[in-house]
């Protein structure tokens, strides 16, 4: 998709109401450090230092729907507990959520809370009742969806196997005039009926079909097998970095490639690719816009920590990216760059920072910025701007503009990330990245670094890297114009 399409479709896709029905969970998440196992049994001690609680499941569709600038209609199941509550309060700080909950007095609320440290996950602890929810509260529901599906574009039906999505909750969607589209964890589609689109993963389509999904070929035949065995329309299979394959009754199978993305997290990926599939239906235009939208957004999705969400900023920022050249793609303002690092430290890697005119590359600068990279994970570079190199350097300076001195730096496999800054000192790029190890060169003392003294508070170090003796920028520019010209 191009930049016009996708602006144009997220232009359209603002205020797009879409109702989503099905199990709703509530997520929440512990973090926290392990330095020691347990003196009582051969397990890890998390030392817990903070808790995230979001909607999940249809929830997470919910979410997903409003950050992407959709009217979210949420039709599911709650109990009369505290994570009950939990929910309505979680709907309710979201403007763009419309809660349609019906709440069980017989059922608790599923919850499902993950113990995390470094990145991964210690420990999930589930709450939840998976058989069918009662005749009454059945009904009820399919009330609920024939209400609230006035003045929608598409119904997304999560089915999570915790017993909310029962024959009259489908025939409700299917009754509505509405397109409805499946995510469904069950082993056979049969059960939907003639819906517009099953949406499985690989593994999801495997089970259904009995056949394997790991190649281009494979996936086709299991898709034939699965239209053969259902009354869906169309089956849209996920595939991770294999991108997606599209099934429509009586027509080729179709395969929509994805751009490669670094992966974080999977958690959620695919709430998020059905939320963007339904907002860009709902939207209006052709399915293959649709199928785009969703592709960039769990793409981007899968480079957050979490059931995480994205927005229409971040879905252009993603098809930009995807369009430069890599060395391009490094160059970030401030604001990407405290959510790279924040990327970064979810997987527990170590970040370092430093900072430079960089004017014209030579080899001590390049050995510099490899010692550097040697301290750390991630390194990132802060380049000062034309108008800072002028006032530090003089008239005359920078010899190459900051484009230029940015992209070079770029092209180093040291260097992970550039954040060029305007200021005399990168005082401000240093509090907002909060670096693990600050470094500068060794005709520096530890005292004189800028930044040092945040850096060593909140826990980091200095670190002061060799310097090549005979290359510099000013030496450079003597050779280039002879001395008494320079």
């Amino acid at each position: 998709m191009d930049f016009a399409a996708l602006q144009d479709l997220i232009a359209r896709a603002a205020g797009v109401r879409v109702v989503c029905v099905g199990d709703v969970m509530v997520d929440r998440f512990v973090y926290g450090e392990v330095s020691r196992m347990s003196p009582e049994a051969p397990i890890p001690v998390l030392a817990r230092k903070r808790e995230l609680v979001m909607l999940g499941a249809s929830g997470n569709v919910a979410r997903n729907v409003a950050a992407l600038g959709g009217q979210a209609a949420l039709v599911g199941v709650i109990g009369s507990d505290a994570e009950g509550h939990e929910a309505l309060r979680l709907v309710g700080d979201d403007g763009r959520i419309e809660g349609a909950l019906v709440t069980d007095t017989t059922r608790p609320t599923t919850l499902k809370t993950r113990f995390v440290s470094g990145g991964q996950q210690l420990l999930r602890v589930d709450v939840e009742e998976t058989g069918p929810v009662g005749a009454d509260t059945s009904a009820r529901l399919a009330r609920t969806i024939r209400d609230v599906a006035a003045g929608a574009g598409v119904i997304i039906l999560s089915d999570y196997g915790k017993g909310v999505v029962t024959d009259e909750v489908i025939a409700a969607c299917r009754t509505s005039g509405l397109p409805v589209i499946v995510d469904s964890k069950a082993r056979s589609f049969s059960r939907y009926g003639a819906v517009d689109i099953v949406k499985p993963n690989a593994s999801e389509l495997a089970h259904a079909s009995g056949l394997p999904t790991g190649t281009d070929a494979e996936v086709e035949a299991a898709l034939s097998r699965a239209l053969e065995l259902c009354e869906a329309r169309a089956i849209l299979v996920t595939r991770a970095a294999q991108g997606m394959s599209l099934a429509v009754r009586g027509q080729p199978v179709r395969h929509f490639a994805g751009s490669p993305r670094e992966v974080f997290d999977v958690s959620g990926a695919g709430d998020t690719a059905i939320s963007a599939l339904g907002v860009g239906m709902a939207a209006g235009g052709p399915l293959e816009d649709a199928i785009a939208f969703a592709l960039l957004a769990s793409g981007v999705a899968v480079g957050k920590v979490g059931t995480a969400t994205v927005s229409p900023g971040e879905l252009v920022e993603a098809a930009r990216a995807a369009h430069m050249a890599s060395a391009e793609a490094k160059i970030a303002t401030p604001e990407r760059m405290v959510e790279e690092v924040a990327r970064w430290r979810a997987r527990g890697l170590r970040v370092g920072f430093t900072n430079g005119c960089f004017d014209i590359l030579h080899r001590g600068h390049v050995a510099y910025l490899a010692q550097a990279r040697s301290w750390c994970d991630r390194l990132i570079v802060g380049v000062n701007s034309d108008r800072s190199v002028r006032a530090l350097k003089g008239e005359g300076r920078p010899v190459n503009d900051l484009e230029g001195r940015a992209l070079v730096l770029a092209g180093l496999a040291s260097v992970d990330l550039v954040a060029p800054f305007d200021e005399e000192t990168p005082l401000d790029l240093i509090r907002a990245a909060r670096p693990d190890v600050l470094v500068k060169g060794a005709d520096y003392s530890e005292a004189q670094v800028v930044g040092g003294d945040l850096v060593r508070g909140w826990g980091g170090e200095v670190r002061l890297a060799q310097l090549v003796d005979g290359y510099s920028t000013t030496a450079a520019i003597l050779r280039m114009v002879g001395e008494d010209k320079a």
